[in-house]
């Protein structure tokens, strides 16, 4: 039920959106004066890594991020290009969100059921850490704070998650991140 829910709504959203997907695309394209879109491995659903795609915010060369670029990526519309990893099932629109190599693919014992997951759009510690780069930004050594202190409590509700999952659960999340997307700035 799971994959069909995923299937339908990401159908139905990127008929939606492929009219703003276009202009942000070629808005992006602009603005980083390359390709609109980032690509990226990331580890999915049983460790399989697999490329996430996303809109293209910072300029590759200068490392500068226009002010749109900071809306988009402030309100996590550089997201929405995800949608096409939902539809084709490399995602789910609730799940512990994809991490780059080195992180989830090294995870032992039971932490290692996340990996049973299919990556998501949205969880509760995607939520939780709505601003990860903003809390890193203030942190004297961010990377041993992220390994230290967020991965860990990233983990830990990935896992519940993992333990009390279904459709509830998962229609409970999305209008959570509905509505703390239109509270949270």
């Amino acid at each position: 039920m799971k994959r069909l829910f995923d299937l339908i709504l990401s159908l139905l959203l990127l008929l939606f959106f492929i009219p703003s997907l276009f202009f942000i695309w070629i808005v992006q394209s602009v603005n980083t004066n390359s390709n609109g879109f980032f690509l990226q491995k990331r580890i999915g659903q049983y460790g399989k890594k697999f490329v996430i795609l996303k809109f293209r915010t910072i300029h590759p060369k200068t490392s500068k991020i226009s002010r749109f670029s900071a809306v988009l990526r402030k309100y996590k519309i550089d997201e929405l290009p995800q949608l096409f990893n939902v539809l084709i099932g490399q995602m789910s629109f609730v799940g512990p969100r994809p991490d780059i190599p080195g992180y989830y693919d090294l995870l032992e014992g039971e932490n290692r059921k996340i990996l049973e997951l299919k990556p998501g759009l949205t969880s509760e510690a995607s939520l939780l850490f709505f601003n990860e780069e903003r809390i890193l930004a203030n942190i004297e050594n961010p990377l041993e704070y992220n390994d230290n202190v967020i991965f860990p409590q990233k983990v830990a509700l990935n896992l519940k998650y993992y333990n009390e999952r279904g459709f509830f659960v998962d229609l409970c999340l999305i209008f959570k991140t509905i509505s703390f997307l239109f509270t949270k700035r």
